[in-house]
């Protein structure tokens, strides 16, 4: 059989690509500007290696704030042109706000508008080529799916919504079929005796093998797979392809061999991680409750025309290894909202004042809980604090729910910035796989990525 694979980018390469691409089509067009001789804001030479630098900088991070390297995003051009002229005015404003280490302003300010577009069409005229090359159907990766009828919808559903090239072209059933098996008609099945001639005839690049059950996958398949393998065929696991994704844990996957699953990130037993984190705790949450007090007056003004009642509540939560603690917020409902028992916080929630609707969606209703954050109950970054009542009701429909107590509850989150606030049973077994995936993989370049994704929740007003 000779494999033909098509070419492809992984997730990893392609946000790489945008990266290092939008940062050379931007110093190109700074050279190209420094050959128009009337432009002198910044020149293109080793003398302003600082102010290039500090420039690159500025893109990489507010270009990860204002979501320019979301693959989601990325692809659809609409999208990627708002989130540039964001980008591009969040950079030029603090580039003229940094004098020391950016260059002096020129006399002509329409060099600054020059600046300015330069970096707009820059990033379009690359991000336009990328949609229209990188992202087309030449380079999706085309995935051929091994696996139980039962269980194929449920991955099917998850994995084709997590990357626009990522395709899964169809599956074969590694059970035993029968007239009376269970048919999945939402994707192409291909035969088990054809499997080879499947490979190489859809040009499949990898093929993901969702077996719950190793015992039951038929014989002719099994020996495909060992030969595929053989040849140097990239065969892959389906959990290690959906937390690469999705970046969260599949527990509704997961069987009896559930510890296979949870080798926790060793941060979480680490002393100088855990320093660290308690240190950037304590210095945000002093940060935190600063500025509290300088926005109170406004918020107290508003509570009293918008909520009419008390401006803070307390509410019983549940902390690290289960311990309760009282959560100090700023109130958003209407007083005595739950007189009638514990229910789910829903969108368009009666129950929510029009004040308290601004707090939740600016997330200044959370800025109290640097208290509990200053107290040790909490981390600035953790899974979201439940009540009791809804954590005893979920561990019993859940499996592994307790598992995100191991860990201190946060003000923000991994599951907090991916996903919408739960109002179902269904959203917190989301929320819990991002949790535990947090639980997991846990490290400082993670902890910046939330706090990243943090500021473009609130910064797209994304609260609930």
């Amino acid at each position: 059989m000779a494999n033909k694979k098509g070419i492809h980018f992984e997730v990893s390469e392609r946000k790489i690509l945008l990266r290092l691409m939008d940062l050379a089509m931007v110093y190109l067009a700074i050279y190209l500007l420094n050959l128009y001789p009337e432009f002198e804001y910044i020149e293109f030479n080793s003398e302003n290696i600082v102010a290039l630098i500090l420039l690159g900088i500025y893109i990489t991070i507010f270009g990860t704030i204002f979501e320019l390297y979301d693959l989601q995003k990325a692809s659809k051009l609409d999208t990627t042109f708002r989130n540039i002229v964001i980008t591009t005015s969040t950079v030029v404003l603090f580039y003229l706000l940094t004098p020391v280490l950016s260059p002096y302003l020129p006399e002509e300010r329409i060099q600054i508008v020059y600046f300015y577009l330069a970096i707009i069409i820059s990033i379009l005229v690359w991000r336009f080529l990328y949609i229209n090359l990188i992202e087309s159907p030449r380079f999706y990766k085309r995935v051929l799916l091994v696996g139980e009828v039962s269980n194929i919808e449920g991955l099917v559903s998850s994995l084709n919504t997590s990357d626009p090239n990522y395709k899964i072209v169809g599956f074969i059933n590694s059970e035993v079929s029968t007239p009376e098996s269970v048919k999945y008609k939402g994707l192409k099945e291909f035969d088990a005796n054809s499997f080879l001639d499947v490979i190489e005839r859809e040009r499949i690049s990898e093929v993901l093998v969702a077996s719950f059950n190793s015992e039951s996958i038929i014989a002719e398949v099994y020996h495909d797979l060992m030969l595929l393998l053989e040849r140097g065929f990239k065969i892959r696991e389906y959990t290690q392809v959906y937390e690469e994704l999705l970046y969260r844990v599949p527990i509704q996957f997961v069987g009896k061999d559930f510890y296979k699953y949870f080798p926790f990130s060793r941060s979480n037993e680490n002393k100088l991680y855990i320093f660290f984190q308690r240190a950037f705790d304590i210095i945000c949450a002093i940060i935190g409750l600063l500025i509290c007090l300088a926005i109170l007056p406004f918020i107290f003004i508003g509570n009293l025309l918008g909520n009419k009642g008390p401006l803070f509540y307390t509410q019983e939560r549940v902390g690290r290894n289960g311990k309760p603690f009282r959560i100090i917020k700023l109130r958003t409902m209407v007083v005595n909202a739950e007189m009638d028992g514990a229910k789910w916080a829903k969108k368009n929630d009666t129950r929510v004042t029009k004040f308290g609707k601004f707090l939740r969606r600016s997330r200044l209703d959370e800025i109290p809980q640097f208290y509990n954050v200053l107290k040790g109950d909490m981390s600035v970054i953790g899974p979201r604090p439940e009540r009791p009542f809804f954590v005893n009701e979920l561990a019993r429909i859940i499996p592994f729910y307790e598992t995100r107590h191991i860990i201190k509850p946060g003000l923000t989150g991994w599951a907090q910035v991916k996903t919408r606030y739960g109002s179902s049973v269904e959203d917190s077994l989301t929320k819990l796989q991002y949790d535990l995936y947090y639980i997991k993989h846990r490290s400082i370049f993670l902890d910046f990525n939330i706090s990243i994704k943090t500021l473009s929740t609130i910064l797209y007003y994304r609260g609930q």
